[in-house]
Parts: structure tokens; sequence; C-alpha cells
């Protein structure tokens, strides 16, 4: 009588071993609201290269969680983007 013997295998993207990703470990920076460091008070439309800071490629907002805004400023610098785009000054896309 033969007896079988399985030979396993251990590959990256196979078993519960390989599904699991690995967290490296990485330092990173907090980040920081770049007005409140300023200590800017109000944002205006019209300023359009502080504005720009905060529209990616395709025209949309980054949000807070990217720029690192605070809620405060991250209101108002939405509030002077759409009225920036109104008037003309910040295409809505690129």
């Amino acid at each position: 009588m033969k007896v079988k013997t399985r030979v396993k295998t251990f590959s990256k993207g196979k078993g519960k071993l390989g599904d699991k990703k690995r967290s490296a470990h990485l330092i990173v920076r907090k980040k920081f609201c770049r007005l409140c460091v300023d200590k800017v008070k109000s944002v205006d439309y019209k300023d359009g290269k502080r504005l720009e800071a905060f529209i990616t490629e395709r025209g949309k907002i980054v949000s807070r969680r990217y720029s690192g805004n605070c809620a405060k400023h991250q209101r108002i610098i939405a509030e002077a983007i759409t009225k920036a785009r109104f008037v003309s000054l910040l295409p809505y896309t690129r």
C-alpha cells in the first residue's frame, strides 16, 4: 500500500499567510494646517495662488485628510474656492 505525501508550498498570494498585508513600520509626519501656522484670519477668494494648492488636477477640492487643514479653515477654503469658480478666477475642471 502506497502512502501519498503532500508537499506544502508557501507562496506570496495564496493561503492564509500570503493574504495578510505586511505592515511596514514607517514614520508618518503629523499633518498641520498651513493657515493656522501662518495665522491667517480669512481667505480671500481673489487669492488664486493660495487656493490652487487645495485643488487637484481635475479641479476637485482636496479633503482635510489629505491637505491637513483644520475644520474651520477647510470650510473657509471650500467657500472661497466655490466663489472663485463662480467669478471665473478658478476653473471647474482643468
